[in-house]
């Protein structure tokens, strides 16, 4: 490990150099990984765990609105009846299930998944959710098998892209349950198997806490609900679509966010005008001392599991897909994002080298 000082408080990382994917593989080596979902994070997982050299196989049914994923897998190279299987046959030949289902999805199967368990298994998540909320969602594993984490800080796409350009994507890592001894080298290796770019330590329901805030704050909800308020601002004081859009989405996507990647907040600041920083220093304090109740509230309904409740009551829904597609559909065509793709359109085209 490598211990970090951030500010006084210290922390120890995993990085790719001290535990090498030899040594993963080392660690891995009588492992059968059985990946239980192709979805998102499930395909960029299992193929980056493929690339590195790891055993794998996958578990995805091949029936109704599952055959998609299914279909996927065989056109990834995944080969049925090799380590193609439906899920409960890969969980059954595994001795660590990755279990990487929608939330909702390992509430309806874990009935089944359970049964497949053996002494001395590890059962693996990329989210605290099932786990934490147990009252809600019943899953609760046997104390004879180890439970672990690895979620990494983004969505598969990220997970994947990320480590073919070489660079991997951070993950914080978790033990629940340790029966076996091993299941602190098990999180490990499969961190830096996953394709990790570096490891940081923290607990089941930290990682839930933070994810579920995170979602619905700054990552997703809060920024998107920021920028149609900005743009709608703008086009009711009679800004065209395309300046709104600019000033809101494009400038930041495409320049501002991009300067913070790469050496903080402060740096993209000093690089704006005086102007643009005088201003925004000052809002800066205004948008903070708005939104934190709001954050507050949020939190606290993510602790006590209302949060949780929802997204259960939601996807049980007969018609959730077709809710949400509707929802998504309404989003995409509101004008602030079809605006974002003719101007997405406009973009010059990079020249291939």
């Amino acid at each position: 490990m490598v211990e970090l000082d951030f500010g006084g408080v210290k922390e120890n990382i995993v990085t790719r150099n001290e535990f090498t994917i030899k040594h993963a593989q080392e660690v891995l080596k009588d492992e059968v990984i059985a990946t239980l979902g192709y979805g998102i994070q499930g395909r960029a997982q299992s193929l980056n765990m493929r690339d590195n050299g790891i055993e794998v196989i996958i578990g995805q049914e091949n029936t109704g609105f599952h055959k998609r994923y299914y279909d996927l897998a065989v056109e990834d190279g995944w080969i049925p009846g090799e380590n193609l299987f439906s899920m409960e046959d890969a969980a059954k030949k595994s001795s660590i299930k990755q279990f990487l289902l929608t939330d909702p999805g390992q509430r309806a199967t874990w009935p089944k998944v359970k049964t497949t368990l053996k002494t001395g298994d590890a059962l693996y998540f990329s989210h605290g959710f099932s786990i934490i909320y147990g009252q809600i969602t019943c899953v609760v594993p046997p104390k004879d098998i180890d439970v672990i984490l690895v979620a990494p800080k983004g969505s598969g796409t990220s997970v994947r892209r990320n480590f073919v350009e070489g660079s991997g994507i951070n993950s914080s890592y978790a033990i629940y349950q340790d029966f076996t001894g091993k299941a602190e080298e098990r999180v490990k290796a499969m961190g830096i198997a996953i394709g990790s770019g570096y490891l940081f330590p923290t607990t089941f329901k930290k990682e839930v806490y933070s994810d579920l805030t995170g979602e619905r704050g700054v990552l997703m909800g809060a920024i998107a609900g920021i920028m149609e308020a900005q743009y709608s601002t703008l086009r009711e004081n009679g800004h065209s679509p395309s300046e709104a859009f600019n000033e809101t989405v494009e400038e930041f996507t495409q320049s501002l966010i991009r300067l913070v990647d790469e050496n903080g907040m402060d740096w993209m600041f000093n690089n704006c005008s005086e102007t643009a920083r005088i201003g925004a220093l000052r809002w800066r304090n205004r948008f903070r001392e708005c939104t934190k109740p709001l954050f507050d509230s949020l939190y606290e309904l993510v602790v006590s599991g209302e949060e949780t409740r929802i997204v259960i009551e939601k996807s049980i829904d007969p018609n959730y897909r077709q809710k949400l597609q509707k929802e998504l559909q309404t989003m995409g065509d509101s004008e602030l994002w079809r605006t974002g793709t003719t101007v997405r359109s406009l973009r010059p085209k990079q020249k291939k080298t």
